[in-house]
């Protein structure tokens, strides 16, 4: 199965989010991500053996309650794999030097569980960030990143991490139909 970790901002953010957005999506040429999909992976498993699912579970569970929960908000952007050169446009995280903490120690526990229960494990560098849109071929989006660097969301508690199983093709449009297997609480 194809399943990552992630932190969902609950639905008030993702509708704030959303409505800043919602006016301009018309002036990109983004495939833009569906709300109900937005979030911060912090560990993409790219194929996790049937077998190994509640072993993972089990792990990823043990990794987030070593978390302590904390305060972030969406606010900002930027693009990968650069601004001149964009194939996503996503939002960033507020975070102090606490929760930043928090967070990087919680993707290092979900990258180790899932390796440790079998998984294999995407090993990019962690970055957080929301996933906004896509383009099909690279493109200049300095101008969406300026206007994104105007966005700051409401506050909200990071408090549990999110393992989702990723159906590709099975969503709208072709695009991936996501199922939460699990919900596990920081702290």
């Amino acid at each position: 199965m194809r399943m990552f970790a992630a932190v969902v901002p609950p639905e008030e953010v993702v509708a704030d989010l959303d409505a800043f957005l919602d006016v301009r999506r018309a002036a990109g040429p983004f495939r833009w991500a569906p709300v109900e999909q937005l979030h911060v992976t912090v560990g993409f498993y790219a194929d996790v053996p049937e077998r190994s699912l509640d072993d993972l579970v089990e792990r990823l569970g043990r990794a987030a309650g070593r978390r302590t929960p904390f305060e972030t908000r969406v606010a900002g952007g930027g693009a990968f794999p650069h601004v001149a050169g964009a194939r996503v446009l996503w939002a960033g995280l507020v975070l102090d030097d606490e929760a930043r903490t928090e967070l990087d120690r919680l993707a290092t526990g979900a990258r180790a569980a899932a390796s440790r229960a079998g998984a294999v494990v995407d090993g990019q560098r962690f970055r957080p960030h929301v996933t906004l849109a896509r383009l099909r071929h690279p493109d200049d989006v300095s101008d969406w990143v300026k206007l994104l660097d105007g966005y700051a969301g409401p506050a909200w508690p990071v408090d549990r991490l999110s393992l989702v199983a990723s159906y590709l093709g099975e969503g709208p449009r072709g695009r991936p139909r996501y199922e939460t297997v699990a919900e596990l609480a920081l702290g």
